[in-house]
Parts: structure tokens; C-alpha cells; sequence
């Protein structure tokens, strides 16, 4: 896993699919998804690589429920104690009281699914043993307030959180950075693409600086703009 400085307060954690976020307040860490099943230690040593202990992760912060975002977070969870938080909708795919619905592929998508698939790891996640449910306007403590914003269509409970006291927004997978140019570009593999095309030009339309996705290289430095521009390109449903 690397693990790459984008601010002074904020690391990206990447992992062979996916990527999470630890972002530090003092000696307060967030965790925002958990990568991949088995990953756990993987986050712990992230955590030391900053000075601190996997106890100093306070919540870990999920923004949909796919195993490449929450598979290692009950496990990293028992290791740290760290409270798991996920959307109401999204919150029962995570504890494994149910089973989550499958994405509806596009044609175009399938080939990119197989090959994904190929570096899955195999085995079920540990489970958070309880999972704190949040919803839209919801603001959780870090960064001087990070604001839970509903952004459905890739899971019908995916969020995006915004720190706006350092104009930081963590898109999910309603967003991605493209493997080849890195534009952005709507997310794939989702459950109605219609209402992830409305939830991208949501999150188009807030002031951020800097933007985070769940995969692609972050945007650090007029994320906003790079946001609008992409929105343009790909007309809302609604």
C-alpha cells in the first residue's frame, strides 16, 4: 500500500483496488473508507508511519458499502476501537445484516469488472460490530465540521463528506479520476447511473479546493472548477 502526503492534514492510503483517506486534527485521526478485505494492518501501519497509534483513529467514515471501500473496516475497527459510520440506507450492507444489491453494468463495463475482479481478495470482511447510521446535512467532528452529503445512484446510500473550514470534499465513487488522462468522470459500476449523473452535478456545485476520489489521483487545487467543467460534459438526468 502507498501512502501520500496531500496536505499537511490529509494522507491517501492506496491499495491494489481503491483508496482511503486519514485525515489528522492534532492527535485525532479519521479514517475515511477501509479498502479491501485484509487491510487492517496495512491501515495500522499507515497510522504509525504519522506518529500516532491505531487507537488515535476515532471514526472511520464509510462513503458506500462495495468491499473495495468497506472490507477492511471491521477489522481495522477491533483493532482501534474507532467507531464505523455509514449512510442509514447502507448501514445494514456494512454490519452483514443484509446483502447488498449488485451494480447494473453497462455493456462497456463489464471487461473493466472482470479484470477489477481479478484483484479482489477472497473471503468475507470481519464485521463492524455496530455501525452508526448518518444521513444528508448530518456533521461529523472533524475538520472543524465535515458535512454528510446524500449523493445516491452508485449505492442508494452513498455519501460524499465536505470540510469546508479547508474546502476538502471526498467524493466516494460518485466521482473518479480517469486511469488514462485524469479527468473526472462519473463513477461506474452503479446501481441507477441517472441518479449518480444528478448527485455528480450536486457535488459540482460546491466550492471545493480540493477533491478526493475513491479512485484516480485527488484533484489538489481548484477542484471546483475541474468539478463543473466534468459536469458539463456529462448533462445531469433530471
Amino acid at each position: 500500500m502507498d501512502v501520500i502526503e496531500l496536505l499537511p492534514r490529509l494522507r491517501l492510503l492506496r491499495f491494489p483496488v481503491g483508496q482511503a483517506y486519514l485525515w489528522r486534527d492534532g492527535e485525532e485521526l479519521t479514517l475515511i473508507d477501509a479498502g479491501l478485505v485484509g487491510s487492517g494492518p496495512a491501515i495500522a501501519d499507515a497510522v504509525a508511519g504519522l506518529g500516532r497509534a491505531p487507537g488515535d483513529v476515532r471514526r472511520i467514515v464509510l462513503t458506500h458499502f462495495h468491499e473495495d471501500h468497506a472490507g477492511g473496516a471491521g477489522e481495522f475497527a477491533a483493532l482501534s476501537g474507532a467507531e464505523v459510520v455509514a449512510h442509514h440506507l447502507d448501514a445494514p450492507f456494512v454490519s452483514g445484516e443484509r446483502p447488498g444489491p449488485a451494480p447494473v453494468f453497462e455493456d462497456w463495463e463489464l471487461p473493466i469488472h472482470a479484470e477489477v475482479s481479478r484483484h479482489l481478495p477472497e473471503g468475507e470482511p470481519v464485521r463492524p460490530r455496530h455501525v452508526t447510521p448518518v444521513s444528508d446535512g448530518d456533521v461529523l467532528d472533524f475538520g472543524g465540521g465535515a458535512r454528510v452529503i446524500h449523493v445516491p445512484g452508485h449505492t442508494d446510500g452513498s455519501i460524499a463528506l465536505f470540510v469546508p473550514d479547508e474546502g476538502v470534499l471526498f467524493t466516494g465513487d460518485t466521482v473518479a479520476a480517469s486511469p488514462v488522462d485524469g479527468a473526472m468522470m462519473p463513477g461506474v459500476f452503479n446501481l441507477d447511473r441517472p441518479r449518480l449523473l444528478d448527485s455528480f452535478h450536486r457535488l459540482a456545485g460546491l466550492d471545493s479546493e480540493v477533491a478526493c476520489f475513491g479512485h484516480g489521483d485527488p484533484v489538489v487545487g481548484r477542484a471546483s472548477r475541474a468539478l463543473r467543467e466534468a459536469a458539463d460534459r456529462h448533462p445531469a438526468a433530471g
